[in-house]
C-alpha cells in the first residue's frame, strides 16, 4: 500500500519480510506445500505463493514481503502496542478425485510491533509457530529451540513512527491485571450440569490523546479453586485471545512476580490484613487473568493523565461475572433494544493512581478492595457518572472511544479462508451479557463484595514517570544559583589582620618611646624600685610633646584603631544616642587596653607564642555554650558578641553562622536570620540544617519555589533525614500539592520506622550484653572468695540492677513525652530555631494525625509568649500523662516568664527530682538560683549554683555562686567565684560590682575604686547595686576618717 504525497508525514508504510520457515512438518509424511497468510487488526494484508519444503534441511524458503499502512485505517497508532501481526501457515494437501487441494491450518506465528514505538526503524526476530488446536502444556514457556518450528521475520518502516522529540515526550503504560480473591460464593455457583461456564470481565480506561480515552477490557478471567497459592513467575498473557492460537496467548519474556505485602502500594497492607490475604490467596477460590495490556500516550495524553490524576486520584476498575459465549454471532442483536443493560455481579475497585505523580515513580502494584457498583459512589470518588461496562454494552457504545478489548471467544484462528474486518470481540461481550441476563441465578445482594472483603490485584507501570525526579546535579546547580558559594580567603581574616595591625603599630610606638628614653636617661639606664618614677615620667612626656612625637604617635595609631573598630568589633554605623556612644567607647577602651597588653607581652616576654589566637583561653565549646546561654537568658547583645567571636575564630565553620541565625529568629529579625543561614550555605553548600532553615524562611516569605528547591536538596543530601522530608511536605501541603506532600510525609514515616527499628535492635543488643554480664557476675559470686569482697560484689550487683531499672523507667518517661510522630521530631528542630510559623503548621498536622500533643502545644505557646495558655496546657498534660522532667521544667518556664516566681520555684524543684534530667537543666538551675536570691534563700541558691558550676560552668553560674557566698558573708569564697566569672567574661558589670564591694569590705579601696570604674564602663544598670556600693563607699570613707582621729598609742 502506498500513501499519497500529501499525507507522507502522518501515514507510514510498514514492510514485513518473511524469509524462511524452519522445522516445518506437515500433517502427512512426504512433501509439504504451504503458503502464508498475513493479517493485521483483522484485515488480511496478503498471501504468499505456495512453497515446498526442502526434505533434507526441513525448511521452506518463502521470501515473501508485504506491507500495510500504519497510523491510518488499517492500524491506528493507538493499536500498535497491543495488536500484533498474525501470520498463519496453511498447508495444501492434494486429494484424489478432486480438483482443489484440501486446506489445513498448520500453525500460527505472532509478531509484536512494540519496538517500532520505542524508536526503532526495523527489527528482526524468530517467531515461534504454534498449532492452532494444540493444548498448552502446563508450565510450558513458548520459545524458539532446535525442534520447534519458527519463522525468520524482519519488519521495517519507511520512516520512524515517532520522531525523537515525540519519542521523548510520549509514554507507554502497561496494565497487568493479575487476579481477584475472596470473591462472593455466587461466582462459584452453578445451576446444574447444563449450566454454561462463567468468566469474569474487568474494564478501565486510560487517556491516549488530548481528547480520546482507550478502553482496556480484560476478559477471560478464569475461576480457579483454592488450596494453593498462585505460582511466582507465571507468564503473562496477551489480549485478544479469540484471534490467537493457544501457544501465542503468552507474552515471551514477561512474567508476573509477586512482592511482599508490606511494600505494596495499594490497600490491605496492615498486619491484620496480611493474615486475611494469606488465607484468601492460599485457601479460597480466585479468578485469574494475568493479562498485560499496553497503552500508548502521546504528549497531550500524558499531560491529560497527569491532570486527571490531580483532579481525582481514584480511577475505577469495574468487574462483572459473564458467561462464556458459545452461541452464534447473531445473538448479539438481542441487546439492541435494551436501553440500560443489567450488569451481573457488578463491582468496582478504585485504583489510587496518586503515587504516579510522585517524582520518579513509574509503577504501582497492589491489592484494591472491590465494592458494590453504585453510580453515586462512582461520582463521589472518581468524579465519573457513566459505567464503562454499561456504556460499552450498549449498541455503538464504543464508537466514542478507542476501544481495546481482550477476546472472549475461543474460536480457532485462521479457519476462515478470507480474513475481513472483525467486530467479533464486542459482539461476544454483548452476547455474553445477554446470556447472563437470562440464566444468571446470582441473588442481587450488593453486600456480597463487602461481606467477603473481595479485592483485586493490579500492576500499572509507565515507561517514563509522569513527574521526573530532579537529579542531584540539577538540585546542586539550583542551590548554587540561589546561594553562590563563598569561602573566606586563606590566612588571617579581616578581624585577625586588624588585631595584628594594631599590635604592629603599638610595637612601633614602643620602639620610638624607647629611643626617646635612651636619649634622656642614657642607654642601659634602669630606675631602681626605690627611685621616684613620677619625675622621670613627666620628663619623658614633656620631651615627647615638645618634639611633636606624641601627636605623631597618636596619628599613627588612629588608622589601626579605625580598622579594629570596623573589622574586629564590626561597628560601621554612627550612633544616634550619646549614651550608646559612651557605652561603646568604654567597651572599646577595655578591648584596646587588653590588646595593648598582648602586644607588650610579645615584645618583652619570651614565653608568649607568636599566634595570637592561641592566647585566648576560651575554647570553641565554651564560646558556643556561652552564646546559647546568653540567647536563652535573652541577653541578645552578649550572644551576638560571642557569635562574632566564633565566626572570627573559625570563619569556615558554617554551624556558627547557623546558630547565629537562630538568635535572630528568636528576636524576630528574619532578614538578618536569612543572611546568616545563606552565609552558612555559602560556606558549605551541603550544610543540612542551614539548607532547611533557608527553605523555612523562603516559605515564610511566600517564595515557595525556592523553598521546595532548598528542601529537596536537603532530602537529596540526606535521604534518611525525616525532618527534611517533613518540612518539604509541610511546604507542599501549604500550596495545595497534596499528592507531593503525601509522598514527602510517607518518606519521613519510613525513615522514622527505620530509626525505631535500629533503636530496638540496639536495645536488644544492649540487653544481651547486660544478661551476659549478669551471668558473669553470678559465676563470680559462686566462687569461694573472702567475705568482704563477696559483700562488695553483691552490693555492686544490686547497684547495677537498680541502674537498669532506672534506665527502663527513664525510657518509659521519654516515650511518654514523644508520641513517635514525624511532626514531633520536626517540632524539635523548628522550636530549637524559633521558627514559630512553621512550628504552628507542624503542630496542626500533628494534632490532626491524632494522639496527645499537649506538651508540644505548650512549647509553641511559650515561644509565642502566650505564657498563661501555655501554663494551662502543660497543667492539663501533667494531669493526663505520666509527668516527666521536661514537663515540669516547661511549666516552670511559663510561670517564671509570667512573673509567678513561687510557682516557678516549685516546678523547677520538681523537675530536678527526676533521675532523667531535663534537656535544659542549665537554664533551670540559673533561674531557680535567681529565684532563691530574690527570696534571700542564700544557702539554697548556693547549692543550685554549685550544681550548675559542676556540670556546665559559665560566667553566670560563677556569678550566682559568688553572690550567694557574698550574701552569706563568705567573702573569700565569693571572691574566688567572682574571679572565675571574670576570667570567663571580663565585661560583666555585676561581676565588677561585687568584686568592688568585696574590696570595700576588706579595706582594699584602690582596687574597689578601679573595679567600680570597670562596672560603670560596662553599663551597670542595677540601681540597687549602685546604692549598695555607694553605702559601702561612704562607710569606708567614714572608717578611714575615724582611724585618723584614733588616739596614738
Amino acid at each position: 500500500m502506498e500513501s499519497s504525497e500529501d499525507s507522507v508525514e502522518t501515514i507510514l508504510t510498514i514492510k514485513v519480510n518473511i524469509t524462511r520457515g524452519t522445522n516445518m512438518h506437515g500433517k502427512k509424511a512426504g512433501n509439504l506445500q504451504s503458503y502464508l497468510r498475513v493479517e493485521v487488526n483483522g484485515v488480511m494484508v496478503g498471501e504468499s505463493d505456495r512453497k515446498p519444503v526442502d526434505p533434507a534441511a526441513q525448511y521452506i524458503e518463502y521470501d515473501y514481503s508485504c506491507s500495510f499502512v500504519c497510523c491510518d485505517g488499517v492500524l491506528p497508532l493507538s493499536d500498535v502496542p497491543h495488536k500484533p501481526i498474525i501470520v498463519t501457515i496453511i498447508e495444501l494437501i492434494p486429494e484424489k478425485k478432486k480438483v482443489e487441494a484440501k486446506v489445513i491450518i498448520l500453525g500460527q506465528a505472532v509478531i509484536d510491533l512494540l519496538p517500532l514505538l520505542e524508536g526503532e526503524c526495523g527489527f528482526s526476530s524468530s517467531a515461534a509457530v504454534h498449532a492452532t488446536n494444540a493444548p498448552v502444556e502446563k508450565g510450558a514457556i513458548p520459545g524458539v529451540n532446535t525442534k520447534h518450528p519458527f519463522l525468520d521475520v524482519s519488519v521495517s518502516v519507511s520512516a520512524p513512527i515517532l520522531t525523537e522529540e515525540e519519542l521523548s515526550i510520549s509514554n507507554l503504560a502497561k496494565v497487568v491485571l493479575e487476579a481477584a480473591y475472596s470473591l462472593p460464593e455466587a461466582f462459584s455457583q452453578s445451576s446444574g450440569p447444563a449450566a454454561p461456564p462463567y468468566i469474569c470481565t474487568a474494564a478501565m480506561e486510560l487517556p491516549t490523546t488530548a481528547e480520546k480515552d482507550q478502553l482496556l477490557l480484560f476478559t477471560e478471567g478464569q475461576l480457579k479453586p483454592g488450596g494453593h497459592r498462585e505460582e511466582d513467575g507465571r507468564q503473562m498473557k496477551r489480549p485478544h485471545h479469540a484471534l490467537l492460537a493457544p501457544g501465542n496467548q503468552f507474552l515471551p519474556g514477561a512474567f508476573v512476580h509477586t512482592q511482599p505485602i508490606d511494600i505494596e502500594d495499594g490497600e490491605l497492607t496492615g498486619l491484620k490484613d496480611r493474615e486475611f490475604r494469606n488465607e484468601a490467596e492460599t485457601l479460597l477460590n480466585r479468578v485469574t487473568w494475568d493479562i498485560e495490556m499496553t497503552c500508548f500516550m502521546d504528549a497531550s495524553g500524558a499531560n491529560r493523565l497527569r491532570q486527571k490524576i490531580t483532579e481525582s486520584r481514584f480511577w475505577p476498575l469495574e468487574i462483572m461475572k459473564s458467561g462464556a459465549s458459545n452461541d452464534k454471532p447473531g445473538a448479539a442483536s438481542r441487546m439492541t433494544t435494551e436501553e440500560e443493560p443489567q450488569i451481573p455481579s457488578h463491582g468496582v475497585a478504585f485504583i489510587d493512581l496518586g503515587r504516579l505523580l510522585y517524582p520518579g515513580i513509574s509503577r504501582i502494584r497492589g491489592a484494591y478492595k472491590i465494592q458494590p457498583y453504585s453510580t453515586t459512589l462512582l461520582l463521589n470518588k472518581a468524579r465519573k457518572g457513566v459505567s464503562l461496562l454499561k456504556d460499552f454494552s450498549k449498541p455503538g457504545g464504543s464508537k466514542d472511544r478507542s476501544g481495546t478489548t481482550t477476546g472472549s471467544s475461543k474460536t480457532n484462528a485462521g479457519k476462515t479462508k478470507d480474513a475481513k474486518p472483525s467486530h467479533a470481540v464486542k459482539g461476544s461481550v454483548n452476547q455474553s451479557l445477554t446470556d447472563v441476563s437470562a440464566v444468571d441465578l446470582i441473588p442481587p445482594d450488593k453486600k456480597a463484595y463487602l461481606d467477603c472483603r473481595s479485592y483485586i490485584v493490579i500492576d500499572i507501570s509507565l515507561k517514563k514517570p509522569l513527574v521526573a525526579r530532579t537529579s542531584s546535579e540539577e538540585l546542586a546547580r539550583r542551590v548554587k544559583a540561589l546561594i553562590p558559594p563563598r569561602l573566606p580567603p586563606a590566612g588571617p581574616n579581616r578581624a585577625d589582620r586588624a588585631v595584628l595591625n594594631f599590635h604592629k603599630q603599638v610595637g612601633n610606638v614602643v620602639k620610638h618611646i624607647s629611643e626617646q628614653y635612651e636619649e634622656l636617661f642614657g642607654a642601659g639606664f634602669q630606675a631602681s624600685m626605690s627611685c621616684d618614677q613620677d619625675p622621670m615620667m613627666a620628663q619623658l612626656m614633656g620631651a615627647l610633646n615638645v618634639s611633636g612625637k606624641y601627636f605623631a604617635f597618636k596619628e599613627k595609631l588612629k588608622p589601626a584603631v579605625v580598622k579594629f573598630v570596623r573589622d574586629k568589633v564590626q561597628q560601621t554605623e554612627s550612633f544616634t544616642e550619646q549614651q550608646d556612644l559612651q557605652e561603646f567607647v568604654s567597651k572599646l577602651y577595655v578591648d584596646l587596653v587588653d590588646e595593648m597588653h598582648v602586644a607588650l607581652n610579645k615584645i618583652y616576654s619570651h614565653a608568649i607564642e607568636d599566634d595570637p589566637i592561641n592566647e585566648i583561653h576560651l575554647s570553641i565549646y565554651h564560646l558556643t555554650h556561652f552564646a546559647r546561654e546568653a540567647q536563652l537568658m535573652r541577653d541578645y547583645p552578649l550572644a551576638v558578641r560571642y557569635y562574632q567571636e566564633l565566626v572570627a575564630r573559625e570563619p569556615r565553620e558554617p554551624s556558627h553562622k547557623f546558630e547565629w541565625g537562630g538568635l535572630y529568629m528568636q528576636t524576630g529579625e528574619y532578614m538578618m536570620a536569612k543572611m546568616c543561614f545563606h552565609d552558612a550555605v555559602a560556606l558549605q553548600q551541603t550544610h543540612l540544617p542551614s539548607l532547611m532553615m533557608c527553605g523555612v524562611l523562603a516559605a515564610l516569605f511566600n517564595d515557595f519555589e525556592q523553598a521546595e528547591t532548598l528542601l529537596e536538596r536537603a532530602t537529596n543530601i540526606e535521604p534518611l533525614d525525616l525532618v527534611a522530608w517533613t518540612l518539604l511536605g509541610l511546604v507542599q501541603e501549604s500550596q495545595g500539592k497534596s499528592i507531593l506532600a503525601e509522598r514527602a510525609f510517607m518518606e519521613a514515616k519510613n525513615n522514622l520506622k527505620a530509626k525505631e527499628a535500629n533503636s530496638q535492635t540496639s536495645k536488644a543488643e544492649d540487653t544481651d550484653v547486660d544478661e551476659e554480664s549478669e551471668k558473669l557476675v553470678e559465676q563470680e559470686e559462686e566462687k569461694p572468695v573472702p567475705p568482704p569482697i563477696q559483700s562488695q560484689a553483691i552490693k555492686q550487683t544490686d547497684t547495677d540492677s537498680g541502674d537498669q531499672d532506672t534506665l527502663i523507667n527513664t525510657e518509659t518517661e521519654e516515650s511518654n513525652v514523644s508520641s513517635k510522630s514525624i511532626f514531633t521530631e520536626t517540632l524539635e528542630f523548628l522550636l530549637h530555631n524559633s521558627a514559630l510559623e512553621m512550628a504552628e503548621l507542624a503542630l496542626s498536622q500533628a494534632l490532626s494525625s491524632g494522639g496527645d500533643h499537649s506538651f508540644d502545644l505548650a512549647r509553641v505557646q511559650l515561644l509565642r509568649a502566650d505564657y498563661y495558655n501555655a501554663a494551662v496546657t502543660i497543667r492539663d498534660a501533667l494531669l493526663q500523662e505520666e509527668p516527666v522532667a521536661d514537663m515540669w521544667a516547661l511549666n516552670g518556664h511559663c510561670h517564671y516568664l509570667s512573673g509567678s516566681l513561687a510557682d516557678a520555684q516549685g516546678c523547677y524543684e520538681r523537675s530536678l527530682e527526676f533521675l532523667q534530667q531535663t534537656s535544659d537543666t542549665h537554664i533551670v538551675l540559673l533561674r531557680l538560683g535567681s529565684i532563691y536570691l530574690q527570696e534571700e534563700k542564700f544557702e539554697q541558691a548556693k547549692l543550685a549554683y554549685v550544681r550548675a558550676c559542676e556540670t556546665t560552668p559559665s560566667c553566670l553560674t560563677w556569678l550566682g555562686l559568688g553572690i550567694s557566698c557574698y550574701r552569706r558573708g563568705e567573702l573569700s569564697l565569693a571572691e574566688e567565684a567572682l574571679t572565675e566569672a571574670n576570667h570567663l567574661n571580663n565585661q560583666n558589670a555585676e561581676v565588677w560590682t561585687y568584686l568592688s564591694m568585696i574590696c570595700l569590705r576588706c579595706d582594699r579601696l584602690e582596687e574597689a575604686e578601679l573595679f567600680y570604674k570597670h562596672a560603670l564602663r560596662f553599663n551597670l544598670k542595677s540601681t540597687e547595686l549602685q546604692r549598695e556600693v555607694k553605702e559601702l563607699q561612704d562607710q569606708a570613707r567614714i572608717g578611714s576618717l575615724a582611724s585618723c582621729f584614733q588616739p596614738y598609742s
